[in-house]
């Protein structure tokens, strides 16, 4: 979400929320939106970012299952709690019953007609704008198409071949015939932000005082790079991370811990984040994700009264092992909150002692947060943790004001140094630079002569738990076999998840295919 940023009084902040709300609820209705409910005075041209406001509105306001059916499979983390249709997921058993899925389709797909309709809407205000006014437009246009690229994305990372919606007519799907494969998809993706690129502006999220943290021209190449990935095209990948680095306005956050926590909101490393605030206030307005599936789902908090979490998400004992093997701190203690059975599991399958383990692999956090052992989980995900001592007081929900990473530079150096490996070339950097940069911050000493699996690696342990990026890696890799563990059987045959029913009802050509 973007909410501008103002020195005003905190009752302006609040009035800005209900404005962003009631845009979102406009264009949540796209039957209206079609003939512009005869509300809108498109002369009035200033209003015309109010249309934008909804389109970023709308795609970060997630519900909680959304994000987890992306993310849940992979060697890096498990489903856990009591929700089975994740469980089934995380086990590659996909349930075409399961509300997480149904809903996944249902509300990006709606946020993405609403990007269609805020495009529309804008184009009707540029029927009566001046020069700057056009230009205007074109900027706010192309960031929707950067909006619902995220979207879009995601669906196809998921599903595989997915529609590919062009306007806001939903009679457009009244008589498909076909469904774009995953490469069409992807493809598609990549001719968007070449599209969009030329419009955008030419600076990082945070360096915008418009709408502090939108998207720019680089989340552009960075989804452009991330749609070629996909299509093993890594010369364009190479191609769009390069402008990137080049640009020279992109470092890491010196402090990977603090990085997903209130220190790390919109950091020159970021690219593009979804936005939540309370508002600076204790009580009143607030505008937040539900971070709560991914909290422990018991602790004792270092401020008392902060909410515990529902436990439905946890770091693999793989991915805890490999990352104990690797000798990695920062990065470890940052991704992980260890339960004493966590701890238990480890002592009892590795080679380390309680004596051996490093300090921080305790079930109390760096900021004095308790993890108490539960029936749900051994550990939980730390990337999804904002310590109760950084809540605005008043604030009691956990992960109250947190905002969510979605794109980042550590993987823009990820992806550059191994679409290089992959026989790529580019001037901007070595694969050796972009990787040691990476490694330097999380405190490991450099490497040369990187290899690709090294490189694989490092995504491993940097990128883990963030939106399914091991599990997608894995799959286009082919390395199956990361992805049989604990009991798992992963073949190619399950890389995408089954439509759900009502889908395949609604969009019998579904049933054809075979995803």
């Amino acid at each position: 979400m973007i909410y501008l940023k103002t020195k005003q009084l905190p009752v302006l902040l609040v009035f800005l929320a209900m404005l962003l709300t009631g845009c979102s609820d406009e264009l949540d209705q796209p039957e209206l939106n079609n003939n512009f409910a005869g509300g809108t005075d498109f002369s009035k041209t200033g209003d015309m970012i109010f249309s934008l406001i909804g389109v970023y509105q709308s795609v970060g306001a997630r519900g909680w299952e959304q994000p987890l059916v992306v993310a849940t499979r992979g060697d890096d983390v498990n489903a856990a709690g009591d929700q089975q249709g994740l469980k089934n997921l995380d086990r590659y058993i996909y349930d075409n019953s399961f509300f997480g899925s149904r809903t996944l389709w249902e509300t990006y797909y709606g946020d993405i007609i609403g990007a269609h309709t805020g495009i529309e809407q804008i184009e009707r205000f540029m029927e009566f704008a001046d020069e700057d006014g056009v230009a205007l437009g074109n900027q706010y246009i192309a960031e929707a198409k950067v909006l619902r690229a995220i979207l879009l994305f995601q669906l196809s990372q998921v599903y595989g071949a997915v529609f590919i919606p062009e306007s806001s007519d939903l009679d457009d799907f009244a008589n498909v015939t076909s469904v774009p494969t995953k490469d069409e998809v992807m493809q598609h993706l990549s001719d968007q932000m070449d599209e969009a690129i030329p419009f955008l502006l030419d600076m990082r999220p945070n360096e915008r005082t418009d709408l502090p943290g939108g998207v720019t021209k680089y989340t552009a190449l960075h989804i452009k790079a991330l749609a070629n990935q996909e299509l093993k095209n890594y010369q364009a990948v190479a191609d769009a991370t390069g402008q990137i680095i080049s640009s020279g306005k992109f470092s890491l956050f010196p402090d990977f811990y603090e990085l997903f926590k209130t220190p790390g909101k919109l950091s020159n490393e970021s690219l593009y984040e979804f936005q939540y605030s309370d508002f600076g206030a204790g009580t009143g307005t607030r505008v937040g994700h539900l971070y709560a599936p991914y909290g422990p789902n018991g602790w004792t908090p270092a401020v008392v009264g902060a909410s515990a979490g529902w436990g439905f998400f946890e770091p693999s004992l793989k991915f805890v092992e490999f990352m104990l093997d690797r000798g990695e701190s920062s990065r470890l203690e940052t991704s992980v909150l260890f339960t004493q059975n966590g701890i238990d599991s480890i002592i009892s399958t590795t080679s380390f002692t309680a004596a051996t383990l490093p300090l921080f692999v305790s079930s109390t956090t760096r900021d004095g947060d308790i993890l108490r052992d539960n029936a749900r989980h051994i550990f939980s995900s730390g990337k999804h943790y904002l310590p109760s001592n950084q809540l605005i007081p008043g604030r009691n929900d956990y992960g109250s004001n947190k905002n969510y990473i979605v794109y980042r530079y550590a993987e823009t150096l990820l992806m550059y140094a191994e679409s290089l490996l992959q026989g790529a070339s580019n001037s901007a950097m070595s694969a050796d630079q972009a990787v040691n940069l990476v490694r330097e911050r999380a405190g490991l000493t450099p490497i040369s002569g990187v290899t690709l699996d090294q490189l694989v690696d490092e995504k491993y342990a940097e990128l883990a738990m963030e939106w399914g990026k091991r599990f997608f890696d894995m799959v286009r890799l082919e390395r199956y076999g990361e992805l049989s563990y604990e009991g798992r059987t992963f073949t190619a045959d399950k890389t995408f998840v089954t439509y759900h029913q009502d889908q395949k009802d609604e969009f019998p050509i579904l049933d054809e295919i075979s995803n």
